[in-house]
């Protein structure tokens, strides 16, 4: 039996709200037409490459996305809540600049220091890895040494790769950028972790913006 598993970690195409510099937590919007673009970019990059297991949070915005990547596969997309986006709380909604300027300390915690960001109704980072680390290491541990897409969302992605490279939570914002649609490729067997990718935009046929 193939010991290596190999994770297709990817963020979500670019949404309405991103374009309008939303916060959308557990709020959705729909994918924009460059979103669905990327996605489509991605699905070519990856047309050769065997995925058994696909799981998407159960935002939309990452359902629609597995779906454009996964093309004619016969493979179910099974939706897990533990990959959706950070619960923002009060945030949800409101622009960037809003909430900048409505709660300047927990944006400036959010950002900069954010281990310690919380905002009325909201997520800590550190939850946020724990339920989807928890829910990515069942399904690991149940299809090893399959080949899995996970689609979700930016603090999530950041939150499991900072875990695999062993990075402190308040650095998770060092780069790489997360584009929407980007490309984190992660292979783990016995002997550990090795990271092929992390934010690729490879696959783009459009220079990327900071959506």
């Amino acid at each position: 039996m193939n010991s290596k598993t190999t994770l297709y970690l990817v963020r979500h195409g670019q949404t309405e709200w991103n374009v309008l510099h939303k916060m959308q937590g557990h709020q959705d919007s729909s994918l924009t037409a460059l979103g669905i673009k990327q996605a489509q970019w991605l699905s070519d990059a990856l047309k050769d490459m065997q995925i058994e297991v696909i799981c998407s949070s159960t935002s939309l915005r990452a359902r629609n996305t597995a779906e454009i990547i996964r093309r004619d596969r016969k493979v179910e997309i099974e939706e897990c809540d533990e990959f959706r986006e950070i619960n923002l709380g009060v945030w949800e909604g409101k622009t960037q600049s809003e909430a900048k300027e409505d709660y300047p300390e927990a944006f400036d915690q959010f950002w900069n220091r954010p281990d310690n960001f919380l905002v009325e109704g909201s997520e800590t980072f550190n939850e946020v890895l724990t339920r989807a680390h928890s829910k990515l290491k069942q399904i690991m541990t149940s299809n090893q040494g399959k080949s899995i897409l996970l689609v979700t969302h930016t603090v999530v992605v950041k939150v499991l790769m900072a875990y695999f490279e062993g990075r402190p939570m308040n650095e998770i914002w060092n780069p790489p950028y997360i584009h929407p649609a980007c490309l984190c490729k992660v292979e783990i067997d016995p002997s550990g972790v090795n990271i092929i990718l992390h934010g690729d935009t490879s696959h783009y046929q459009e220079k990327p913006s900071m959506d």
